[in-house]
């Protein structure tokens, strides 16, 4: 993509924005920025793309502002039917996401990881696989590394692995991955994308334009990807942890082990590591390290280089990371179960009594399906944010056989009343099944002020 002279627009300046805006720039392109947030809101960013020469428009989006753009490229957050943006495109002008843009400057291999859970968990394994089987490695996406600040590092020897959303995937047109991981799919997001199955086609389209020489690896115990293995021309690579699979990765006799059946492979079968040598906790752990090793064969590393990686890794922030014990009490940060289906593999991680934190923003999501797991492991709900009524109208209470719910407003809150009634070899867990953007900046705040509070109940319990 030649960018020099090109009349750009930037929708949405969250990072992956900021970093498309100034790649642009850097490449000669005459660069525009659009924001509905207020020149406040903004200040931190606007100085750095005014110093760029980038033209800065915020407080909303003008009509005259996307006319005449030769490219535009949205933040995953702006919804890809913005009545500007339909009318960009019926006047012709070409619009495309971060990932996209990022994709047009990859020359080497990327591996795409997307799923409604675990998606950062295996991105950031499988990137751990690919470096200590000596691949030069680059990892991004909707991690948290905007993708198109990985481009210009990025050489022909150089695998590029990525976490891609839903949103992010709206928006691809050539994005071709050599190998394109679906962990799993349960609903989420449906406030914007309104039913399942346009969720579900979102993620499909990380395979829209792989071909027979590249790979699909999907989960074989996941009804819709079972679907949609169906819809690649890419070869298909299972796995589970529930089954023997023709190829890909499964468990056999407390072993993971990988075949590849293709005649022409040297792989074969064989085992990799041992089930106990994993050392995330919970079922879904083990899922996301079944991905990241059938990727990891599949790109050709070594596999006692993918045991190595696998027994050094360490839990990601955010993601059923342990916090502290207070007073025998074990306080678990899963502020990235931002879906019911994530609340589900975190409660599932924990055999009984739990103090569960839930709510937030909400998503569309039905929060009936959690009722059995409450009646069977949880003794307390504290509800927070602005799905607690909802929460609280859907959940089963102690007079239905279910735990105390409890309406906390806050973390805060909610901390210290799961704090006082907490007792040893309990567990209180942040697992919140809401996005978090009505109390907090990102789920990522939100964790790490449920760590901050909890290390304050800890020093006042010394």
């Amino acid at each position: 993509m030649d960018l020099n002279g090109k009349r750009t627009l930037v929708v949405g300046l969250g990072k992956s924005g900021v970093a498309s805006a100034l790649f642009m720039k850097a490449h000669g392109a005459r660069v525009t920025v659009s924001d509905t947030k207020s020149g406040d809101e903004l200040r931190n960013e606007i100085p750095i793309l005014l110093d760029h020469g980038i033209t800065v428009e915020t407080g909303g989006h003008g009509d005259r502002t996307f006319r005449g753009q030769d490219l535009i490229v949205v933040s995953p957050g702006v919804p890809v039917d913005a009545p500007l943006l339909v009318q960009a495109r019926s006047l012709g002008g070409t619009v495309i996401g971060e990932i996209e843009l990022a994709a047009q400057f990859f020359p080497g291999p990327v591996v795409a990881i997307t799923g409604s859970n675990g998606k950062t968990t295996t991105t950031t394994l499988t990137g751990e696989i690919m470096a200590a089987a000596g691949f030069p490695t680059l990892v991004g996406g909707n991690i948290g590394t905007p993708a198109i600040s990985l481009a210009e590092r990025a050489r022909p020897e150089t695998v590029i692995v990525l976490e891609v959303s839903s949103f992010q995937l709206e928006t691809i047109q050539t994005f071709r991955p050599k190998v394109a991981v679906v962990l799993n799919v349960t609903p989420d997001h449906l406030d914007r994308h309104r039913t399942f199955e346009i969720y579900t086609d979102a993620k499909t389209r990380v395979f829209a334009n792989q071909q027979a020489s590249d790979f699909a690896v999907l989960n074989a115990d996941d009804p819709t990807c079972v679907a949609m293995g169906k819809r690649t021309r890419a070869q298909v690579f299972w796995f589970s942890r529930q089954k023997e699979v023709e190829q890909g990765s499964w468990v056999r006799g407390g072993n993971i082990v990988f075949r590849d059946a293709r005649p022409e492979s040297k792989t074969r079968q064989r085992e990799i590591l041992e089930v106990s040598e994993v050392p995330l906790k919970g079922a879904h752990n083990l899922e996301n390290v079944l991905a990241a090793v059938s990727t990891g064969m599949l790109m050709g590393c070594a596999p006692e280089k993918i045991r190595q990686a696998v027994q050094n890794f360490k839990a990601v922030e955010h993601r059923l990371e342990f916090v502290a014990s207070i007073h025998g009490v074990d306080y678990y940060n899963d502020s990235k179960a931002t879906n019911v289906d994530a609340t589900i593999k975190a409660l599932e991680s924990f055999p009984a009594n739990i103090h569960l934190i839930l709510g937030g923003k909400d998503k569309g999501s039905d929060y009936t399906v959690l009722n059995d797991l409450l009646r069977q492991r949880v003794k307390g709900v504290y509800t927070i944010g602005a799905a607690a009524a909802k929460i609280e109208s859907q959940i089963v209470s102690a007079k239905n056989g279910g735990p105390e719910v409890i309406h906390a407003e806050t973390l805060e809150n909610a901390l210290r009343k799961a704090n006082a009634v907490a007792r040893p070899g309990e567990v209180v867990l942040l697992a919140p099944a809401c996005a978090s953007f009505d109390q907090f900046k990102s789920y990522e705040h939100r964790g790490r002020v449920f760590k901050e509070i909890v290390r304050g109940l800890a020093s006042e319990a010394e």
